[in-house]
């Protein structure tokens, strides 16, 4: 007898799943709230540079003083990052005849004079990241998804290794740790050490949770239950915009997004082990418990009778004998995802396709500003918007399949972010209506992606499998901020790489095997 074969006895799909799949959707919604926060903690508001007081400027304005302080670009705003060596008062006369002689402009010497009219705080004007310090701004995601690439390698081990509710318990508990404790950072060097770790912790839930979900339902709703906990991240999205824009101060924002994992804990409790887990790690009693909960709450009652009375004679032979099936393979490790022929070829095009998603992904969601609308109401409707496309992608997955649903959100996904490079800036209304489809499409690439792969490897390998895709796509998502900085060599450089990577690793996805309507394997033989 196959799991699957069990699940339909016992109920794959009522309330016992939707009760699973509802409390793991809490530890869903705090995930966006901190892989998409650098929006707001490293956010950079206008600025120039600060001039320190003279007896020549008392009888000047404010405005005067910057007049004769600092050059002007052409759209005649003043320049961020530089000041004149000596006040040039000819310019009170004539503003328009700026200095050609750049002898006479030197970068900022006393700091920086921030806007505080929409941040009262926020790491850049805590540490003056700017100017030549800009990179170390974006440098925070950065350390973030370093983190949570190296989760990705160390909870997909572990949860393999020990569970994928202790681990999730455990990733929960060391994220509001290291939130809290970033939120009390006095130095740049303690946030960037702290949020990394947070990125670790985190890494685990992102791993687990839709794993874990999955594991307990049956092959009809695979997708359905992939797509319901992945809309809970939309949900997160829209939450973060309205947070930070009730929570201005960098150090009470990283509270206000962190308190929430201690809710997320206390639901866990109520969450069982995966059975597929127990069973192929030989714990046969707890997953016989667990069975009997589900067919009990799903109102199989002769069948959870029958168990109770005969045990030998029903379910727990029947979990010995599949147990007995799993358990002779021993170990394994991420190096047996590149053992056989095809988990290699697996295994490779899935690391491929998980890089481009995650890097068009944050590459649009981090740039928010780009799109000319307020940074609040893109940060909001990129979430709406990512609601329909799940629902949408939910349709296609089960109508025409995986593979092609996933290979054509991520190409579309970089062929919006192409269509924004030709697209004129003073267009703001199509160029939004194009980034907005954008993040729909990269959404959708992101539901699918997340269902598709747990469906390729089989269960002894599954979260490693998991483990090694998001550390591939974590590497992606630590790459995107840093690409921003590629404006200063072309200023559409960054959104060509963007496209470029997207378009390529959706192609890739056209190599991988089709998963829909298929049982998910338990062993590497069910996969070669």
């Amino acid at each position: 007898m196959k799991f699957e074969d069990l699940l339909l006895e016992i109920g794959g799909f009522g309330r016992f799943q939707i009760f699973i799949l509802f409390s793991l959707c809490l530890p869903r919604i705090n995930l966006p709230m901190h892989f998409l926060l650098h929006n707001f903690l490293a956010a950079t508001p206008p600025h120039h540079c600060a001039i320190p007081h003279q007896e020549a400027f008392v009888n000047l304005t404010m405005e005067e003083v910057l007049l004769i302080s600092i050059p002007q670009e052409p759209d005649g705003t003043f320049r961020s990052c530089e000041m004149f060596t000596q006040p040039q008062f000819h310019l009170l006369l004539n503003s328009s005849l700026q200095p050609e002689n750049n002898s006479i402009i030197q970068n900022c010497q006393h700091g920086w004079v921030y806007d505080h009219s929409q941040f009262t705080s926020t790491i850049s004007t805590q540490w003056d990241l700017v100017c030549e310090q800009r990179g170390l701004n974006q440098a925070t995601a950065t350390f973030f998804f370093i983190g949570v690439t190296v989760g990705a390698v160390v909870f997909g081990y572990l949860s393999d290794r020990f569970g994928r509710k202790a681990m999730l318990l455990l990733s929960l508990v060391c994220s509001v740790i290291f939130g809290m404790l970033s939120a009390t950072s006095v130095s740049y060097s303690m946030l960037a050490i702290t949020r990394t770790l947070t990125g670790v912790a985190l890494s685990g839930v992102s791993l687990i949770v839709l794993p874990l979900g999955m594991e307990w339902v049956d092959i009809q709703h695979r997708t359905f239950s992939g797509v319901l906990t992945s809309i809970f991240w939309s949900i997160g999205n829209m939450l973060l915009a309205m947070v930070a824009y009730l929570v201005r101060e960098w150090h009470w924002l990283l509270v206000a997004v962190t308190g929430p994992c201690l809710l997320s804990i206390i639901s866990l409790w109520w969450v069982p082990e995966s059975a597929r887990w127990l069973i192929a790690n030989g714990k046969v009693k707890q997953a016989h418990r667990h069975l009997l909960s589900c067919a009990r709450m799903n109102g199989s009652k002769d069948f959870a009778v029958s168990s109770e009375l005969f045990p030998s004679f029903h379910l727990s032979q029947a979990l010995r004998r599949m147990a007995a099936d799993k358990t002779p393979g021993g170990s394994y490790s991420y190096v047996s995802l590149f053992r056989t022929p095809v988990l290699r070829k697996i295994s490779l095009c899935s690391g491929a396709v998980w890089f481009g998603v995650a890097f068009s992904y944050y590459g649009m969601s981090m740039n928010l500003t780009g799109f000319g609308l307020n940074m609040y109401l893109s940060q909001f409707v990129f979430g709406i918007i990512e609601i329909p496309a799940k629902v949408i992608m939910y349709v296609l997955m089960n109508r025409v399949g995986r593979r092609p649903s996933q290979a054509w959100a991520i190409i579309l996904t970089g062929l919006c972010i192409g269509a924004n490079i030709i697209i004129p800036t003073s267009f703001t209304s199509l160029r939004s209506v194009v980034a907005i489809m954008g993040k729909g499409f990269s959404e959708a690439a992101f539901t699918a992606v997340f269902l598709y792969t747990s469906e390729l490897y089989p269960t002894v390998l599954r979260q490693n499998g998991m483990g090694y895709t998001s550390f591939v796509a974590r590497l992606g998502g630590a790459l995107a901020p840093l690409v921003f900085l590629l404006d200063e060599v072309w200023r559409s450089l960054p959104e060509v790489t963007y496209c470029g990577v997207a378009v390529c690793c959706g192609s890739v996805a056209f190599l991988l095997p089709e998963t829909l309507n298929v049982h998910l394997p338990e062993g590497i033989e069910d996969i070669e």
